[in-house]
């Protein structure tokens, strides 16, 4: 039995098995993620994460639920219990690209010995106070700065990043949008215009 590869904490030969079963069986691709949100008081709420579907059937293998607060800071007239949601958006943004990166790395043997990004959004909070129709109610611009070194040349590592962008499923939902239904009791519910 041959050992596996590791390379920046990812099982790559476990990697290249997982493509490889997914090549063969496209519906292993397939994946149901959840979260289920409860307002606790004023701007606070807090999801749970926990089961989700993945590889052809219900994962419930997680030993706890991922608990995630959300509220908005004092000047929002919110408790600071944690992000606001918008803010949870840029440090999923920055996950999830990241995430990317380090397994385009992996696959490609590049260590890497540090990545950091800072992410910063700007918003106009005028659309979500119902005060302008003119003005977006979420992000006008979103800024990423990376940090990265490893053992590669600078041409590679700027790859890397592209790579992050380009296969990042929260890239792609930030910047491209995604349909979303909302229902009330199982019937739908169309945004107010």
């Amino acid at each position: 039995m041959s050992e596996d590869k590791i390379v920046n904490g990812l099982n790559v030969s476990r990697l290249h098995s997982n493509v490889q079963a997914i090549k063969e069986q496209p519906d292993l691709a397939k994946f149901k993620l959840r979260a289920h949100n409860k307002w606790v008081y004023g701007s606070h709420a807090c999801s749970t994460i926990k089961d989700f579907y993945g590889a052809g059937q219900e994962d419930t293998k997680r030993k706890f639920h991922y608990i995630l607060h959300c509220d908005e800071p004092d000047a929002l007239l919110g408790a600071d219990y944690g992000p606001g949601p918008a803010e949870t958006v840029l440090h999923a943004l920055a996950c999830c690209v990241g995430s990317a990166l380090m397994f385009n790395a992996a696959i490609q043997g590049v260590k890497i010995d540090k990545l950091e990004f800072e992410v910063e959004g700007d918003i106009d909070i005028r659309g979500f106070l119902a005060i302008s129709p003119d003005v977006r109610n979420g992000f006008e611009h979103i800024r990423m700065n990376c940090h990265i070194s490893g053992d590669a040349p600078e041409s590679k590592l700027r790859e890397l990043v592209e790579l992050g962008q380009r296969f990042s499923p929260v890239f792609d939902i930030v910047t491209h949008g995604v349909p979303v239904t909302v229902t009330v009791e199982g019937e739908e519910v169309k945004a107010a215009m």
